[in-house]
């Protein structure tokens, strides 16, 4: 049992993804420390599974590097994993100067903390799939960085940092260091703004029809829990071989298996019933978004043995069948529920 015991420090973990990946160490029994401001939303899927009565959680911002490092020692964690972050493309335009000091400076001070606390061995940066030079092809992970928009461009940033500090520092002090890039990731709990799945669970609940603002974007959809195997498959990985296996990883559907917001929105009124439907709602002085992301996910399943364990139709139904019995299981209790049906389904971790 790899987890067991092991001490693990995590960013970010009052998000969305966040919150499930604290659920799924703790039902693995690592013994997790919890670093990130409050929850973005309300409800919040941190604050709906108590998760913080299961982990040290400290509510503290990226951008202090001392309390950062601080709370990374005093964990005295085997392992850490940067999630903490401004994770949207809109907001990015309404505050860039706060996307790029969360994003950039984050990471700095994460990587920074990892060099002075004593005992990592193993450390992960999450950033995305926006971060590449976007040109419509399938990205591997040999693609430059780009981005042109404030968000798309700090994952950029984020991953150039990693790299740097990993040749700069990480290369000979026994450290491995590497970096995952996830396409659009879904699941239940997530109550996030400007996402089509929250949009969508908002709309049926009321009874009205879904807004879809962009219908003919395609995006690298996936569920969350095919998202954390890949962390956790190359987490166990950098702990185990070292340094060697560092750098950048894709987690994506398989190729050709990507799908428009148009056809995930008609899934998840398929899935919920009752007559829904949705409408094309484009707004006015939008901001742009790249109309096709695709992610070439080989090299984690060459490296790692991964792939994903549900498709795309099957990551929605899981997805709805969650918030439909929302209200009535409790969330901790619907996380572990999936959580373990899925790994009895990709055994893969332990």
């Amino acid at each position: 049992m790899f987890w067991q015991g092991k001490r693990v420090f995590l960013t970010g973990h009052t998000g969305f993804k966040g919150a499930w990946l604290s659920q799924w160490l703790t039902y693995l029994g690592a013994d997790v420390t919890g670093y990130a401001l409050a929850p973005p939303t309300s409800p919040s899927l941190y604050a709906l599974t108590e998760i913080d009565q299961r982990i040290h959680s400290h509510i503290a911002d990226i951008r202090d590097l001392e309390a950062l490092s601080r709370a990374m020692a005093g964990s005295r964690a085997e392992i850490a994993v940067h999630m903490a972050a401004q994770s949207l493309v809109r907001p990015s335009f309404a505050d860039p100067v706060d996307t790029y000091e969360t994003n950039i400076m984050g990471t700095v001070h994460f990587l920074e903390a990892v060099r002075r606390a004593p005992g990592v061995r193993a450390a992960l940066v999450v950033t995305s799939d926006k971060c590449y030079q976007n040109d419509g092809e399938i990205h591997t992970e040999l693609d430059p960085m780009g981005g042109r928009d404030p968000y798309s461009s700090s994952k950029g940033c984020a991953e150039l940092v990693t790299a740097a500090y990993r040749d700069s520092f990480f290369g000979h002090g026994g450290i491995a260091v590497a970096t995952a890039r996830a396409g659009n990731v879904i699941g239940g709990g997530d109550w996030g703004t400007d996402r089509l799945i929250p949009d969508c669970i908002r709309a049926l609940t009321m009874g009205e029809p879904v807004p879809v603002r962009n219908p003919h974007a395609i995006r690298p959809w996936q569920h969350v829990l095919d998202c954390l195997m890949g962390y956790l498959l190359l987490i166990e990985k950098l702990y185990t071989d070292g340094p060697a296996c560092g750098g950048a990883y894709n987690f994506g559907p398989d190729a050709g298996k990507e799908h428009t917001a148009q056809w995930v929105a008609e899934r998840v009124c398929a899935a919920w019933g009752r007559d829904a439907s949705y409408t094309v709602a484009p707004e006015e002085n939008a901001p742009p978004e790249a109309p096709v992301l695709r992610l070439n996910s080989t090299k984690a399943r060459r490296e790692l043995g991964w792939e994903p364990g549900l498709s795309v139709a099957q990551a929605i139904d899981w997805t709805v069948d969650w918030y439909r019995r929302y209200g009535r299981i409790s969330p901790a209790d619907l996380c572990e529920e999936q959580i373990r049906g899925y790994m009895e389904g990709h055994r893969g971790v332990s």
